[in-house]
């Protein structure tokens, strides 16, 4: 079937966080809102026929997880990246986010250090400090736009790092790893003895010919190593159904790691993330596909639109994720006074870049998963903001 992204969607009645929440997060809810990393499309018809036919049932207790349910994880990841996965070292997780919180605990000392890339995905700052750990940052080098990793300072870090969180795509500056790069990240992890937890949550949002590897792919060596995070929830739009998996490199980790959540008695799907997971691995990707090319559009229309009326503001289509990297330095507006701006004058709700590097100044991030008709109005308030600078 043919999808509509076009097609405006009211998500005021649906308790929307990114709507609901504006005035705790922006103060007002005067703000078009482009900032929590879900979107603003329906998704597949084929989930949504599984979530009605199991909302129909009207019994929804206690729900076991078949063996369907990783074969489903497995089957898309063998399919989308070639990655043949042992589905006897799968964990069922409430989401990544989680599961990094639970590799910070369990796998690293009290008072550790744990390594991340930034500027990043800001809960690896969080998940990282709600443990008492220390967060050591190895920042990209920017040039002409580009980022790129400092390999030296990436070295000179780990061998202080009791841990190493990676982003593969990279979120939020769309970077998709190549195999040497990656190759040459996981060696030197096991050099220096450092786990390696990589988040891969965004790795079916790709772009421009490129494709995902994952991280545990590049060596036999890489697959006795690397832990990974994956999860359908933002290819398909399910953040709200809470649902991920973990894949290990052996027994030992997977079973310290499924005995930390059955303490807590969390070691189930709930009745529709179980439903919907399935649904979207198993018949989803005519969705995704159609996707792919709408957001690819978007990110097209933001940079010719930025290109052409508002130079001030340097961005690029992202090579992975529906997440788009503004370079606002050209302003002249430290942190704050550009947070205001864009709340105060553009009306827009953004994601503040020092949130993803503490040391940076003058970035925002924008979500452009959603329709055409948003992002024209969005870009055309941001558009009219920036001339009033100008004045």
């Amino acid at each position: 079937m043919r999808y509509d992204f076009d097609a405006v969607v009211d998500r005021s009645g649906n308790h929307a966080a990114k709507y609901d929440e504006r005035v705790k997060k922006f103060g007002t809810d005067q703000v078009i809102p482009l900032w929590i990393a879900d979107m603003d499309f329906r998704t597949a018809q084929p989930i949504i026929d599984a979530l009605t036919q199991r909302a129909q049932e009207g019994l929804w207790g206690y729900t076991s997880r078949p063996d369907s349910y990783f074969a489903a994880i497995r089957a898309w990841q063998k399919r989308r990246n070639n990655w043949d996965i042992d589905q006897s070292l799968m964990s069922w997780s409430l989401g990544v986010v989680q599961s990094i919180s639970a590799m910070v605990r369990l796998f690293t000392p009290e008072g550790g250090s744990v390594l991340i890339q930034t500027p990043v995905y800001s809960e690896f700052y969080d998940m990282t400090e709600a443990w008492n750990r220390k967060v050591l940052e190895n920042q990209f080098v920017e040039k002409d736009g580009k980022w790129s990793v400092d390999w030296e300072d990436f070295e000179a870090k780990l061998q202080q790092a009791d841990l190493f969180l990676l982003c593969n795509p990279h979120n939020p500056l769309g970077i998709v790893w190549t195999p040497e790069e990656l190759r040459r990240m996981v060696e030197l992890c096991m050099k220096y003895h450092v786990p390696l937890f990589s988040d891969e949550i965004h790795s079916d949002l790709i772009f421009h010919g490129k494709h995902h590897t994952p991280a545990a792919t590049v060596s036999p060596e890489a697959a006795r190593y690397v832990t990974t995070g994956i999860s359908g929830t933002k290819t398909f739009n399910l953040a709200g159904l809470q649902a991920s998996a973990v894949v290990f490199p052996d027994a030992h980790s997977k079973q310290v790691f499924d005995h930390y959540w059955q303490c807590m008695d969390i070691h189930r799907n709930n009745a529709f993330s179980l439903t919907a997971m399935e649904a979207a691995f198993n018949h989803g990707e005519e969705w995704l596909e159609q996707l792919l090319a709408y957001l690819s559009d978007n990110f097209d229309y933001v940079v010719r639109y930025c290109e052409e009326r508002i130079p001030q503001i340097k961005t690029y289509a992202p090579d992975a994720t529906y997440l788009m990297w503004l370079d606002c330095r050209a302003l002249g507006l430290d942190n704050e006074s550009l947070r205001r701006f864009m709340i105060e004058k553009a009306h827009l709700g953004l994601n503040e870049g020092w949130s993803f590097g503490r040391s940076l100044n003058g970035f925002m991030r924008l979500n452009a998963a959603c329709p055409r008709a948003t992002l024209e109005k969005a870009l055309g308030q941001l558009e009219a903001a920036v001339q009033t600078l100008s004045r």
